[in-house]
């Protein structure tokens, strides 16, 4: 018990630091994902064109994607340690299945990517350019395909397949990796992720455009920052319409497998058919009942079951069912953190969507956009897909509460036994202190080359070899 009255274990600070980490963490890696593939795509059009307009916006994104991935990998890495740190009881008992896909990640997608990036990297005007244009593609391909073997393991906890329980052991076995990587819930969770992934990387390249595009009017590569301006906004239009129909779909699976999670995503406590959508509820301090709600009729049965009339179930219902099922405890998660992060997702991922339409609008028969506000605008937008992504994941994870697996280990049951309250304290506040370090080396390369603008591909003057070696100027191939 602490001087506040609060009661706190080492199972608690083990969440709260697996949370930050994941949170954290996964601000680099939707940019990592959209970056590589918008990356590609503009030096393809340079491949295809020779349009120098391209092969600037390819290496002043590049720039910037290369920044983003280094910091990806070093928060990835020490997110993993803590599956033997602080859930070694997890690790025991999922091992068998949750590594299988891990392992696929780490030897091949994550060292295809690795390896066409250092190609890609070090390879300007030395590889041929087609070679040098599947680089970046092979490593492209490698960072997406690490998202679903990652999702795929993720997805095993929210829906368990392919596996059985050793009644010796007490441990899960893998019976069928196919049905693990083709759980229904890891094929509608990937395309949503990428989804807004590419919600965040259109984002990225709209900012930096117009901020470029406002602040330096009379540039001579004006023509390249509207191209990218109207490119990144049209992919954040896009990927908001791909994370709409995705998540509509995911819906109705997450309803299928996890009534509890749709359930407290609406606050809906009372089994309803047809159930209505909560715009806005008002709840109890313990989140524990209703006392006032904005709601549109039938559409969390839509948007649950397909059909306007359809029956969603309740939270007093499903714990009625769980405690009979799974023996006496409270299988309801946190209802105000789900409900909330449910719509704060929606929220930020519009708002995005918004600036991005406002862009395409200022930029329509030839304009050039000038308004001050659009350009804070612009500079806030990328932030907005990166908090709904967060509050996504957040939701996800929140929800799936009081379970690790769903149905199979609750999490209070994952945590390391043998690691003190001082230890994970220990480990969270050197792990917190090194992260908000990392952050802001992040924000200040990423605002330093995003300021720099476009690179100058004007040749330089042929070097005099006649002078000495040290007086001669360094010259960057990339």
């Amino acid at each position: 018990m602490n001087s506040w009255g609060f009661q706190v274990d080492a199972l608690d600070v083990a969440r709260w630091q697996f949370g930050v980490t994941t949170v954290y963490h996964f601000l680099f890696v939707p940019l990592t994902i959209g970056l590589s593939v918008l990356v590609a795509i503009l030096q393809t059009l340079w491949h295809r064109t020779g349009n120098e307009r391209y092969l600037k916006l390819t290496k002043f994104y590049g720039k910037l994607f290369l920044i983003n991935f280094a910091m990806g990998v070093v928060t990835g890495i020490v997110q993993e340690f803590q599956f033997g740190m602080n859930w070694s009881d997890y690790s025991r008992f999922v091992g068998d299945i949750f590594g299988a896909p891990l392992a696929i990640e780490a030897l091949v997608a994550f060292f295809l990517e690795s390896t066409f990036i250092g190609l890609w990297i070090f390879g300007w005007d030395r590889l041929p350019k087609r070679l040098h244009l599947a680089a970046i593609w092979a490593a492209a391909i490698g960072t997406n395909m690490s998202a679903y073997f990652i999702l795929a393991a993720n997805s095993f906890m929210q829906n368990p397949v392919g596996y059985r329980v050793n009644p010796d052991t007490g441990r899960a076995e893998l019976t069928d990796f196919v049905a693990v990587l083709t759980n229904k819930v890891a094929l509608i969770t990937f395309p949503h992720t990428i989804a807004g992934a590419f919600l965040v990387a259109g984002s990225l390249l709209v900012a930096v455009a117009m901020w470029h595009l406002i602040r330096n009017r009379d540039s001579a590569d004006t023509p390249t920052y509207r191209f990218a301006a109207k490119f990144g906004s049209w992919v954040t239009l896009i990927a908001a319409a791909g994370v709409v129909i995705t998540g509509d779909i995911q819906g109705k699976i997450m309803t299928q497998v996890q009534p509890m999670k749709m359930a407290a995503a609406e606050g809906l406590y009372n089994t309803e058919s047809p159930a209505s959508f909560s715009v806005l509820t008002v709840g109890s301090l313990d989140g524990s009942r209703e006392l006032f709600a904005i709601k549109i009729p039938y559409l969390l049965s839509y948007l649950g079951t397909g059909d306007p009339r359809g029956t969603v179930h309740g939270i007093d219902d499903l714990q009625a069912q769980y405690a009979s099922q799974y023996g006496p405890g409270n299988y309801a998660p946190i209802i105000p953190v789900t409900y909330w992060s449910f719509r704060f997702m929606i929220a930020f991922g519009l708002a995005a969507a918004a600036i991005a339409l406002l862009v395409l609008w200022t930029h329509r028969k030839g304009r050039a956009p000038q308004s001050r506000w659009l350009l804070r605008a612009g500079l806030v937008m990328p932030v907005l897909p990166l908090v709904a992504n967060s509050f996504g994941w957040i939701f996800t994870e929140m929800g799936r509460q009081p379970w690790i697996v769903f149905g199979e280990m609750l999490t209070r049951n994952g945590v390391s036994r043998s690691v003190s309250l001082t230890e994970v304290l220990t480990s969270f506040t050197a792990f917190t202190l090194i992260y908000a370090t990392l952050a802001v080396i992040e924000f200040k390369l990423l605002v330093r080359y995003a300021k720099a603008g476009v690179p100058d591909l004007t040749p330089q003057p042929e070097i005099d070899d006649s002078h000495d070696d040290a007086e001669r100027p360094l010259a960057f191939a990339y």
